[in-house]
């Protein structure tokens, strides 16, 4: 099983990014998810997806983030725009299935003031 995630950079703030998670050697996923991490914090839930596109977001992110899945390919996005510095972490993207829940490797979007 394999959660191989991407799109992060550096971006001035009011910039966007999109993330890309995508899930390979495993069935659809129930839920999935971006959880992030600044330093000397947290990890915190950025926003989730169902398989049936049920969304929920942080308080920190609603009005500016959007996730998205593609069931086809498994795999979940996150449009992220107006990005602030307080933004600045390593994203994960998590996937969760009956009997298991699996992470990605981080990404790390880095928004300059």
């Amino acid at each position: 099983v394999q959660l191989q995630a991407s799109g992060g950079g550096l971006v001035q703030a009011g910039g966007s990014l999109r993330l890309s998670c995508a899930a390979s050697g495993i069935s659809l996923l129930n839920v999935m998810s971006w959880y992030r991490q600044a330093p000397g914090k947290q990890r915190e839930l950025v926003a989730d997806i169902t398989r049936g596109g049920y969304t929920n977001y942080g308080d920190a992110v609603k009005g500016r983030f959007t996730i998205s899945r593609d069931n086809a390919k498994n795999t979940v996005y996150l449009q992220m725009n107006s990005l602030k510095p307080e933004d600045t972490a390593v994203y994960y993207c998590n996937g969760v299935i009956s009997g298991g829940v699996y992470w990605g490797q981080g990404t790390q979007v880095t928004v300059s003031s």
